[in-house]
């Protein structure tokens, strides 16, 4: 299996023994450079751990994660993680120029002018432009996501995992920090991989769409999404192509919620 990313025969587990919880069992994926991927499944299914199994952050029970062709054992350089709960993330006694800064911590080759340039202009690009000194307590919900997905593109990483990062904000802000975010991976050349609930979501910003399955989780289908670049969120939700995919990742959900077997 290649790709930037690969998972070869994941599987997680808590406890031991009779106690023992598997989350991810079997799981095989690979995700290629400049992709946009998304991680749907049902409610409960093991997505989260299985970002935390991608990015490092958590070790898996079986199997292996691979990044550039080197086995992940810790969060590697060039790979960031965007969090859903970004009021934690962010750190509160730094102003949002520092917070962007901090996530450029392991960039090497660029000066401190050099980096507070390109934080400035990550800034920009996210709509933040004069609220450089603010900190991210003096900011709405909305502006804080922007700031920590800002801090992703800073990294300079090659590959965004974003765990579910437009959960907590308005439907009008989503639908905007959807184009955001599509705008930003095709700008800075990145690949991201978004774990989200919202289906319509998932296939709106997915050149493909894996469908998790039940706890155990595994993948269980592959959908690609032959949609035009750039999106909109009018023409793009209205396109049969779209209408397609969304019944059909809906429709195997509703199915696994229903305990039927997948065809």
């Amino acid at each position: 299996m290649t790709g930037l990313l690969t998972a070869s025969g994941v599987g997680k587990s808590y406890g031991i023994g009779s106690a023992r919880m598997p989350i991810i069992d079997g799981l095989n994926l690979s995700i290629a450079k400049g992709e946009f991927v998304s991680l749907v499944g049902p409610s409960g299914c093991g997505k989260t751990t299985l970002l935390m199994c991608l990015s490092g952050l958590l070790a898996p029970s079986e199997g292996a994660v691979r990044f550039k062709g080197e086995t992940v054992t810790a969060p590697p350089i060039g790979l960031s993680v965007v969090f859903q709960d970004y009021s934690r993330s962010l750190l509160p006694w730094k102003t949002n120029l520092e917070n962007v800064l901090f996530g450029m911590r392991r960039v090497v080759g660029m000066d401190t002018a050099a980096k507070k340039a390109k934080a400035a202009e990550i800034i920009a690009a996210v709509g933040l432009s004069g609220f450089e000194g603010h900190y991210p307590w003096q900011v709405s919900g909305g502006m804080q996501q922007r700031v920590a997905i800002a801090r992703g593109i800073a990294s300079q990483s090659e590959l965004l995992l974003l765990d579910e990062p437009l959960a907590a904000v308005d439907a009008q802000t989503r639908a905007d920090m959807q184009d955001l975010l599509l705008d930003l991976a095709k700008r800075f050349n990145q690949t991201c991989v978004l774990v989200t609930h919202d289906v319509e979501e998932a296939v709106y910003m997915a050149d493909r769409v894996l469908v998790l399955g039940p706890r155990p989780t595994r993948v269980v289908r592959e959908i690609k999404v032959d949609l035009p670049k750039p999106r909109d969120q009018l023409t793009t939700r209205e396109d049969p192509a779209f209408l397609h995919a969304r019944h059909e990742v809906m429709a195997l959900i509703r199915a696994m919620r229903q305990g039927k077997a997948l065809a």
